[in-house]
């Protein structure tokens, strides 16, 4: 599915920029600094993925309809009738998100463009892969001069049991992703307990055991390292120069360790889980995005509360 840039995006990039500069004004000693900076940017990109996401369930509507356009035109052209009056007839029935394209269809036929030829450009306005691979064996079958009503049942047939396979696989690993949706959030919550509760407190130990001179941790060196486990690391927004610094300082720091391995962690069984339910990796861009933005939250208010 190509993207498109749409002018109405620049309204919401705009809404984060404003949220962005009233965090930075009015949030940047608080708690709340990074997570309103992460939901700035939730809001920004967030009417591109609402059409992304339309998009994808219009094109899962357009393919779930097929075969019942495809069954009903072979029926038609069962009964006696030529396949261009049988497209125009078909095409008054409803079929969802499809019915534009089978009416357009159903004109180009009307205005004599040949057969071949309207049906190419039936698949490409549906932009559906599933689609245009059966509508290249259609085309091949009436140019070649073969029984397109057998075609047709064929490729009923085929798209019915790819359409089944995937509602299969779906239902199958459904629980799966609800198992894993709980072992993240188990995941983050570990993480929290491990970088706000124990490295504290194993720091604070390591501290006392230096002080009387524990022969595995004394040494201002030992004790230094330990005090960079905990070390709040700010980022400069005063110059360019600054902030680049202080930022890559602070990702090499626990905070930002930590925050970063929640979301990779996050990005990349999302991914898996897309490519599990529904063969695709981009499918699970959807699930990626929900368990990245509850990492970059949950983290980033974990240490600024404790």
């Amino acid at each position: 599915m190509a993207f498109r840039f749409r002018t109405k995006y620049l309204l919401s990039f705009a809404i984060g920029a404003i949220a962005v500069i009233v965090d930075l004004l009015f949030f940047r000693s608080t708690p709340f600094f990074m997570p309103l900076l992460g939901i700035a940017v939730i809001v920004s990109i967030s009417e591109m993925a609402s059409d992304y996401y339309a998009e994808n369930k219009r094109q899962k509507e357009i393919e779930d309809k097929f075969p019942e356009f495809v069954r009903n035109l072979a029926g038609t052209i069962k009964s006696g009738m030529p396949v261009s009056r049988a497209i125009i007839q078909v095409a008054k029935t409803n079929y969802g998100a499809l019915t534009k394209h089978v009416r357009k269809l159903a004109n180009q036929v009307e205005w004599a463009i040949p057969i071949h030829k309207a049906l190419s450009n039936f698949s490409k306005s549906t932009n559906n892969g599933v689609i245009k691979r059966a509508v290249a064996t259609v085309i091949e079958a009436e140019m070649s001069g073969g029984n397109i009503e057998d075609v047709l049942q064929t490729v009923t047939e085929s798209v019915m049991k790819i359409k089944n396979i995937k509602e299969k696989r779906k239902a199958s690993i459904h629980g799966q992703i609800v198992q894993s949706y709980i072992i993240f959030v188990v995941f983050l919550g570990v993480m929290l307990v491990i970088q706000n509760l124990l490295i504290p407190y194993i720091v604070k130990m390591g501290e006392n055991s230096a002080s009387y001179d524990n022969p595995l941790l004394s040494g201002a060196g030992n004790a230094d390292a330990i005090k960079n486990l905990t070390e709040e690391t700010d980022i400069d927004f005063r110059s360019p120069n600054l902030f680049f610094a202080s930022l890559g300082k602070w990702m090499t720091s626990l905070q930002g360790i930590f925050l970063m391995l929640g979301m990779i962690q996050g990005l990349f069984a999302g991914m898996v889980m897309g490519k599990l339910a529904e063969g695709e990796i981009r499918s699970g861009l959807k699930h990626s995005i929900i368990l990245v933005t509850m990492a970059f939250l949950v983290i980033t208010l974990g240490q600024g509360f404790f």
